[in-house]
């Protein structure tokens, strides 16, 4: 994918209207529009990590911090169910955190499906807050508690959560290392990490180390790494040419979007259509959601490929 240009005054009517994925080239998935699926739950590649799911996954860290989150808030019987739910309807990629708290419940939910049949992410917290320990041991000794948690031999993807810096490669380069041995020894499959400043971003393009990344983006520059969308779009371009998986997140500015139908029609249609994120999270609170957005999915690839 070349490099993006655009008239600026176009770009922010464009994402007005939910059309901003028209401005960019390469839809999805590389294909040419009789042969784009319009399947929410077709099968990605996560850049060259060799991970494949869905394009369509799960966020479990809705409200999140300190190992609670809204499914751990509600009542756990139904959090199981909406987590079943999202799996018997298709959903295939789960991302969980340290800080999420949901390691064990989404362990109990997929306890009767083969491992082989779902993807699942963390991500390890070193920074302060977060979670309620002040102590930060290697992440050798956190993933062991992670598998423990999520009962399984494997963790698909591991990352380094919440990136805010542009010198993290050099500061977390124990923990990198440390990273890369287990995926060595097949304890995790990638590796990467989650950003929440361009700088971190930019720091993420250069890393060889870095497998998948987890961004920010919708069109109006909400809880985003920083408020110009198209600045945003131009460093996800980046990471895609530079091979990395990229997961999008956000996409409905952190929930403050979540009763605007028109908005989240728009940020699906764009954030779809910009052919370098390879796929995207929602954090679903209710098993009408799901549905919900299975179908909104849906209707939008659909437009997108009529429209070619």
């Amino acid at each position: 994918m070349g490099k993006v240009k655009f008239n600026r005054r176009e770009f922010l009517s464009a994402l007005s209207l939910g059309t901003g994925y028209l401005m960019f080239s390469n839809p999805l998935t590389s294909c040419s529009s009789a042969s784009m699926s319009t399947d929410p739950f077709q099968i990605v590649s996560l850049g060259n990590s060799g991970i494949k799911t869905t394009l369509l996954g799960m966020g479990c860290g809705v409200h999140a911090g300190n190992r609670k989150s809204y499914l751990t808030r509600q009542d756990r019987k139904d959090s199981i169910a909406l987590l079943r739910h999202a799996y018997d309807s298709g959903i295939r990629y789960f991302d969980n955190a340290d800080s999420y708290g949901t390691h064990g419940m989404v362990a109990e939910a997929l306890k009767e499906i083969p491992r082989d049949q779902v993807t699942l992410g963390s991500k390890i917290w070193f920074r302060d807050g977060g979670i309620p320990e002040p102590e930060r041991p290697d992440a050798d000794i956190v993933v062991e508690r992670f598998l423990k948690e999520l009962n399984t031999d494997y963790i698909d993807l591991l990352q380094i959560h919440c990136m805010v810096e542009g010198d993290w490669t050099d500061s977390y380069k124990r923990q990198m290392d440390i990273l890369e041995k287990l995926k060595s020894r097949q304890l995790i499959r990638a590796h990467g990490v989650s950003v929440h400043k361009s700088e971190a971003m930019q720091a993420a393009i250069e890393s060889p180390w870095v497998d998948v990344v987890h961004a920010r983006i919708n069109p109006y520059g909400i809880a985003m790494d920083q408020p110009e969308p198209e600045k945003v779009v131009s460093l996800l371009h980046q990471l895609h040419d530079a091979g990395k998986g990229l997961i999008g997140m956000k996409l409905v500015g952190n929930g403050k979007l979540r009763d605007d139908s028109e908005k989240i029609d728009n940020s699906l249609r764009f954030v779809l259509g910009l052919g370098s994120v390879n796929s995207i999270i929602v954090g679903f609170q209710t098993t009408e959601e799901v549905d919900n957005y299975i179908l909104r999915m849906k209707t939008t690839l659909t437009r997108m490929k009529e429209e070619g």
